[in-house]
């Protein structure tokens, strides 16, 4: 019924079982200094148990069973020579009898020399503390007051000074009010202040209330440190001293992983962008140098599969993003083999949609996403704003793929552009082109997903012992244990449901996109193009365009549906044929500033036409006659015989007369008429140019 150690409170005390008897049980008050081992019978314990009268506690000093002291240290020798020195009486089964207990602590005074006071206090401790060698341990833990204020008694407190001239001050209540001053504002915020900065301003707020104070007799920089150490808390001061962004993103404690939000292989898919750490050369020319990629990479969160990629120069977003997501969601077959792998369908079986895609604000944050969702009921998930960490998975994946590369390849960034003497620019060592670039990306992604393993992978409840935490093997046995399977659709369908899209105009010379013009045989038969009065067209439609190639765009027709009309260039817009439209922007940019270079010239030379017109004019004024002495049906009757008189003067100074040439050597006379005239009239195209000969 009752257990040795066990504590019992009886009569408002507490008491610790020693040892159990027949009919008594031996017990000490553990609430009192002075008491020692004392019997009670086993029946008024009962008794009281049933009057309500004894109850059990919990253990009052269960830290020492986990106390471990190091060896060598002053508590664990002090415990061992202490426990040795009343062995003697511990080991005593009659301990509890007080003249036994008289007589054991005798001899050991004899043995040893120690004092009785000395031997019954460590004794009552052990009984008292559990029975237990760690009961004897010192309590270091109660010594110096840590963490309490110390009260002054009319002299400085603390250790006096060896060095610093002067005595110090005390710190009171007012002190400490500066102290809180300076704290608040200059360390607790994320301004990055260092603390002998904040305690040069503490200084700057004492000499304010005290002006003759000397500097000797200010607190000191330790003495501010020690109040702050003191009254303020770990996570207090780490959430004032960073900006919520900082403490939310790197240093929040982590609550959760991101295996638990997810049911199997397709439950979410991450996307994000990077920058390359690496310098590129051109294609085309290897002797020009593009710059730094930017890489994209959709990650399978369940698996850790990388779903798909771009790799290009692009601006991470929504155009770029699309690309990275189409790859993701469709074979990857023949893209390997264009760039030389030969993989199987079962090497990288990712394919089809996911249930749900989480990425940055800005880049999947608007209309232009919304065909995938409500098309293809595809989630779409964005992340907070600064909170890269949201998208861990992912974040992880650039670290590992571009280690594969920057110990060994060329014009890879060196952390700085600012150069030593002597050093050489890291940008002019590019070597690797674009193609060569991707081909490493897409050897390290094939890498990854066959034979990366995943030591940190936090695995399920019933995930097998022996499933091998690579992605592929954990992305096929998701897809045969647990639901999330893709769901298939339409690789055209899906393109053209994620191509960006841009408001068109339709007027009689086609359909207006960024300046150039698309036709359709829809368009044609709806009679948009008609040049006619009574030709009704429509406004605000939407039209999806590929950057990488201006031959098409696609028309979709109906408001909030998903058909659509694959509209070519027109004939107006034939210089663009076989561009990108980053190409078209690069051109009407050009265009631009010519014609307004062109206009500024024309402007220019427009109002020195005007002024020559005005000067002709007020010349030809003030050289006309009088005409005072004729009548107006006088002049107008003269229009005539006027007329006459200078389309004769016309003929005579417009006719050609042929220098005369003194030659002795006439020429041959041919005749015409022996030879066949030849039809030298301008061809008439009418036909071909007004299309009437179809």
């Amino acid at each position: 019924m009752f257990q040795i150690n066990e504590i019992l409170k009886y009569n408002g005390a507490m008491y610790r079982i020693l040892a159990l008897l027949s009919t008594q049980v031996v017990w000490i008050r553990i609430d009192d200094d002075t008491s020692f081992p004392s019997l009670i019978d086993l029946e008024e314990l009962r008794s009281a148990i049933d009057e309500g009268e004894l109850t059990r506690e919990n253990e009052f000093f269960s830290e020492l069973l986990f106390q471990m002291p190091e060896d060598g240290s002053t508590a664990k020798l002090k415990r061992d020579k202490n426990y040795q020195l009343i062995k003697p009486l511990i080991d005593s089964p009659e301990f509890f009898l007080p003249k036994v207990r008289a007589e054991i602590i005798s001899q050991i005074i004899e043995e040893h020399g120690s004092t009785k006071q000395t031997l019954y206090r460590m004794a009552r401790r052990y009984w008292q503390r559990g029975q237990i060698p760690n009961a004897l341990l010192p309590d270091y833990k109660n010594s110096g007051a840590r963490g309490k204020k110390r009260v002054a008694q009319n002299q400085k407190l603390g250790r006096p000074r060896k060095y610093m001239p002067g005595v110090g001050v005390n710190i009171d209540e007012f002190i400490e009010r500066l102290f809180r001053i300076a704290i608040d504002k200059y360390l607790l915020t994320d301004k990055g202040y260092s603390f002998p900065y904040a305690h040069r301003r503490f200084k700057d707020i004492y000499e304010a209330h005290f002006p003759n104070a000397p500097e000797e007799e200010i607190p000191t920089n330790w003495q501010m440190n020690h109040f702050y150490k003191r009254e303020y808390k770990l996570v207090e001061k780490l959430k004032k001293r960073s900006s919520k962004i900082e403490f939310n993103k790197d240093i929040k404690p982590l609550s959760s992983t991101a295996n638990t939000q997810v049911l199997g292989p397709g439950s979410r898919f991450e996307i994000d962008a990077t920058i390359a750490d690496i310098y590129l050369v051109s294609d085309s020319d290897r002797g020009n140098i593009v710059g730094r990629p930017v890489v994209y990479i959709v990650k399978d969160v369940f698996s850790r599969m990388i779903a798909g990629f771009y790799v290009g120069f692009e601006n991470p977003s929504y155009v770029a993003a699309m690309q990275a997501l189409v790859m993701a969601m469709t074979n990857k077959v023949a893209y390997c083999k264009k760039y030389g792998f030969d993989i199987d369908e079962e090497i990288w079986p990712v394919v089809g949609l996911p249930d749900a895609i989480l990425a940055d604000r800005g880049e999947l944050l608007g209309h232009q996403i919304e065909s995938l969702e409500n098309n293809f009921s595809v989630r779409i998930e964005n992340t907070p704003p600064y909170r890269g960490d949201a998208k861990g998975i992912v974040e992880r994946s650039f670290k590992t793929i571009q280690a594969d590369f920057t110990p060994f390849a060329p014009g890879v960034v060196k952390g700085t552009k600012i150069k030593k003497r002597g050093d050489k620019d890291y940008r002019l060592d590019a070597k690797l082109s674009v193609r060569d670039f991707k081909e490493i990306i897409l050897a390290s992604i094939l890498y990854h997903n066959q034979y990366a393993t995943l030591k940190k992978y936090d695995r399920e409840i019933d995930m097998p012992a022996d499933l091998p935490l690579v992605p592929l093997q954990l992305w096929n046995w998701g897809i045969q244990h647990r639901t999330g399977r893709l769901r298939s659709a339409s690789e055209h369908a899906l393109r053209v449901s994620l191509l960006p899209r841009v408001k068109v105009s339709i007027s009689e010379l086609g359909i207006s996109a960024f300046g150039i013009y698309f036709t359709s045989s829809e368009v044609i038969q709806e009679g948009w193009l008609h040049r006619s009065s009574g030709v009704s067209r429509p406004v605000n439609l939407d039209a999806g365009y590929d950057p990488a190639s201006a031959d098409n765009i696609y028309l979709f027709p109906k408001r909030n549906s998903a058909e659509y009309w694959t509209c070519k260039l027109a004939q107006r817009s034939r210089e663009f044929l076989n561009c990108s439209f980053w190409d078209v922007w690069q051109v009407q940019d050009q265009q631009k500033k010519v014609m307004a270079q062109v206009g500024q010239l024309s402007e220019k030379k427009k109002r020195e036409h005007e002024i020559f017109i005005k000067s002709k004019i007020k010349s030809a004024l003030s050289k006309a006659p009088d005409t005072t002495g004729l009548t107006n049906a006088e002049q107008i009757a003269a229009i005539n015989d006027n007329k006459r008189k200078e389309k004769k003067l016309e003929r005579q100074d417009s006719a050609y007369r042929p220098p005369i040439v003194m030659n002795k050597n006439t020429a041959q006379v041919i005749h015409l008429g022996e030879h066949i005239a030849e039809d030298f009239s301008y061809p008439n195209h009418l036909d071909e140019l007004f299309n009437e000969g179809e």
